[in-house]
């Protein structure tokens, strides 16, 4: 569910935050889920409110996140983003099908559209365009990142483990997301969030091969940990904090409300 996680707080949907948007089930049974997070910098400032969907109907799933920057972030970067991914469940994973975002960056409307082939080619870009756009053969193989983090969760639904490298592209720029254990914790209330019990642990990292020159790949977060609990029935894991490095510096996100498959919390304002 943070998908809208690496680019986290200010291009979320993406990574970090896109994180926070991709909830994950290995089963066929319909499923929807809705999710709301809230994001702080320093000094406990909001910078971000980050709302999610996950339906999935037998072998389909489809992720929307919607985020608008507040406060100092929106003093850096005025950012309102809608990110929408579908594909299909596969056996211990997921297949995405196609990828959109419709951004107002600072006033200017941008738009990604990716639709992803069953044999592993991509077809895919930005509007407006990348001076240097990305190779078609660079983005063969790769996945949105609302859905690296689906195959994140599934894989912790299925292992425990958060070992797993997703090679990335959103339109604009390819990128590998790696994820590494970071341990179990049994998590207290923090932050104003009214949570506690066992998590698990996940530390993301960002990498750009050489030669990347998208003057923005920079901002979100290149770097974090994301801890992940049993919230509802079945084998689901829910990211319920993350704390994130940013050009801004340190972010921390927590999950506010969740509502679906027979389950309604709300663990902060």
């Amino acid at each position: 569910m943070i998908s809208a996680v690496a680019q986290l707080p200010l291009r979320c949907a993406s990574l970090g935050l896109l994180a926070l948007a991709a909830f994950s089930t290995p089963g066929l049974a319909d499923q929807h889920i809705a999710t709301r997070f809230e994001i702080f910098g320093f000094a406990r400032i909001g910078v971000l409110t980050l709302r999610n969907r996950l339906e999935e109907r037998g072998e389909h799933y489809a992720i929307t996140a919607d985020y608008t920057t507040k406060g100092i972030a929106s003093v850096f970067v005025d950012l309102k983003t809608h990110a929408e991914a579908r594909g299909r469940l596969i056996a211990g994973s997921a297949q995405p099908e196609s990828f959109r975002n419709d951004s107002r960056r600072n006033g200017a409307e941008r738009q990604s559209r990716v639709d992803y082939r069953p044999d592993g080619t991509v077809d895919g870009g930005s509007k407006p365009p990348l001076s240097e756009p990305v190779p078609l053969a660079a983005m063969r193989g790769t996945v949105d990142n609302l859905t690296a983090y689906h195959r994140l969760e599934r894989q912790l639904a299925r292992t425990g483990s958060c070992a797993l490298t997703a090679r990335v592209f959103d339109g604009r720029n390819v990128y590998d997301l790696v994820f590494m254990d970071a341990g179990r914790e049994k998590l207290s209330p923090a932050g104003g969030q009214h949570f506690s019990g066992d998590a698990i642990a996940c530390r993301m990292t960002r990498r750009y091969p050489p030669g990347s020159s998208d003057t923005e790949k920079d901002e979100g977060a290149r770097q974090g940990t994301i801890w992940y609990a049993r919230l509802v029935p079945g084998d689901l894991l829910v990211p319920v904090r993350m704390e994130m490095d940013t050009q801004l510096g340190v972010v921390e996100g927590y999950l506010a409300e969740l509502h679906g498959e027979g389950v309604d919390l709300t663990l902060m304002p």
